[in-house]
């Protein structure tokens, strides 16, 4: 399974959006699958962007994961990933570039599309 950035961005807001003590065991996220969602919890989780629970079984042929709280580089990507315009801005850049990206590349892109509207 490829990485999907956005539903990356998607489940990292989803989950700064919970209330502190609201537990939510599966995230929903219209257009994926369960499967996809796990994975890319695990994705999130392995990145240093969350902390979460592994919930997968024997059964399962890819990680499976449930997102429990944003750690501090979390909420970095989440403010950064927040604008849609932004957000737009750098998925374009990437798209047009046509090649992989790292969550590191992704992060500083983001960062440099925010520079440039801020003028710095």
């Amino acid at each position: 399974m490829r990485r999907d950035w956005e539903l990356i961005r998607k489940l990292v807001l989803a989950v700064e959006d919970r209330e502190p003590d609201e537990w939510l065991p599966e995230l929903e996220v219209v257009g994926y699958t369960p499967k996809q969602i796990g994975y890319h919890s695990y994705l999130i989780v392995d990145s240093g962007l969350a902390k979460g629970t592994d919930v997968g079984t024997l059964h399962d042929m890819l990680p499976n994961w449930q997102l429990s709280h944003l750690t501090s580089a979390g909420h970095d990507f989440a403010d950064a990933a927040r604008s849609e315009t932004t957000w737009n801005k750098a998925a374009a850049i990437v798209k047009d570039k046509g090649s992989g990206v790292t969550l590191d590349v992704m992060k500083q892109l983001l960062l440099s599309v925010i520079k440039n509207t801020l003028g710095l």
